[in-house]
């Protein structure tokens, strides 16, 4: 765990101090070393690289952190520890990937699912004492709910039930999900934590000695390990995980809060709005309300497709998290048909705030019905 605060820990964590060595850890290009030798194999233990990536990822949840290739190959080695005939409760409309891990696994019998309303929490409180794992996601993606992270977490569970947070929308600059009472927690870090759009990588954190080495032990099995230039990318990328997040949090909220006025656009859903149903829970234990928002423009759901191609700061584009702005109408995703049709998601950026501002007016009035 991490005596720093988290903004301090992401520029001083993983790295080496001895005399001598460069301030950075180097990307080890090797997949075997001599023996004898505790390492053995990258794909068993990792390399330096590796190590550095997960002291700096744990420092921040203040856990033990696990890196993989993805945020799925994270995603999946936690949901696949449960044994056939396992209760799953999972928000409504969970990260479509995640959603889909799930659906296969409850078409296969290998799962019963209940999906609950993240917003709630009585409901949660009920899965904790029934159901074997709690998948909670808060922020969720697209609609940008938020769980009550600390009262569902504390609450009493089934013996074994296991409580896992994925807060790849939060950070963990904006709340950690561990010191709540969660068993694990899960980013994507090709999202905020690489912040660069330019590479695949995912971790599990948990302070569980017994579930890092089952997870440990799942990576190892599935071959989920991650590249040693991605993990490299994704430290690089960390450091500025703290000025990113202020300047795109910054945005985030004056954009929310400008769309919200405006004629043209029917709902905004943004955590920091005092309009957003979630706000005071977000309000109460979170640290800050994060880069995502979603949008409603007046119309039809072929107003939004329009409204996303004719934006020309703000990139027409499906993932999130980096330096850059990004949006795109959601329902339009194989699996997301539930979504209401014109809502809009966007990962907010780094930009000057009125240039993306004046880029939102100009193809509002050119896709504004006669």
């Amino acid at each position: 765990m991490s005596e720093w605060s988290p903004a301090t820990w992401l520029i001083t964590g993983g790295r080496n101090r001895t005399s001598g060595e460069p301030l950075n850890v180097a990307p080890v290009f090797a997949s075997n070393f001599y023996l004898p030798d505790d390492r053995l194999y990258s794909r068993s233990n990792g390399t330096a690289t590796t190590d550095a990536l997960e002291s700096l990822i744990g420092g921040l949840e203040n856990g033990r952190a696990l890196v993989f290739g993805s945020g799925m190959a994270a995603a999946a080695v936690i949901l696949h520890r449960l044994p056939v005939g396992s209760h799953l409760a999972v928000p409504e409309e969970p990260y479509h990937g995640v959603a889909g891990l799930i659906a296969e696994g409850e078409a296969q019998g290998r799962w019963t699912v209940s999906r609950l309303d993240q917003s709630d929490t009585p409901a949660w409180l009920d899965a904790c004492r029934t159901a074997d794992m709690v998948w909670l996601e808060s922020p969720e993606n697209p609609l940008i709910t938020v769980a009550d992270l600390p009262t569902i977490c504390a609450a009493p569970r089934k013996d074994g039930c296991i409580v896992a947070v994925d807060s790849t929308f939060a950070t963990p600059l904006n709340q950690q999900p561990l010191d709540y009472g969660a068993d694990v927690v899960m980013h994507s870090a090709t999202k905020f934590i690489g912040g660069h759009s330019d590479l695949l990588a995912g971790a599990v954190i948990t302070r569980s000695d017994e579930l890092y080495d089952e997870l440990h032990q799942r990576r190892l099995l599935n071959g989920a390990s991650i590249g040693a230039m991605e993990a490299f990318l994704t430290i690089r990328g960390a450091r500025t995980l703290g000025l990113r997040m202020e300047r795109a949090q910054h945005n985030a909220m004056e954009l929310a809060q400008r769309l919200e006025a405006h004629g043209e656009i029917d709902r905004v859903l943004y955590p920091g709005l005092p309009s957003h149903p979630d706000h005071d829970v977000a309000a109460r234990f979170m640290a800050g309300f994060g880069a995502m928002l979603s949008f409603e423009p007046t119309g039809p759901g072929q107003r939004a497709t329009a409204l996303c191609e004719r934006m020309e700061l703000v990139h027409h584009a499906t993932s999130l998290g980096g330096i850059e702005s990004t949006m795109e109408r959601r329902a339009t995703i194989v699996g997301q048909e539930r979504i209401p049709p014109s809502l809009i998601r966007m990962s907010v950026g780094c930009e000057d705030i009125d240039d993306l501002w004046s880029d939102f007016t100009r193809a509002l009035e050119a896709t504004r019905r006669p």
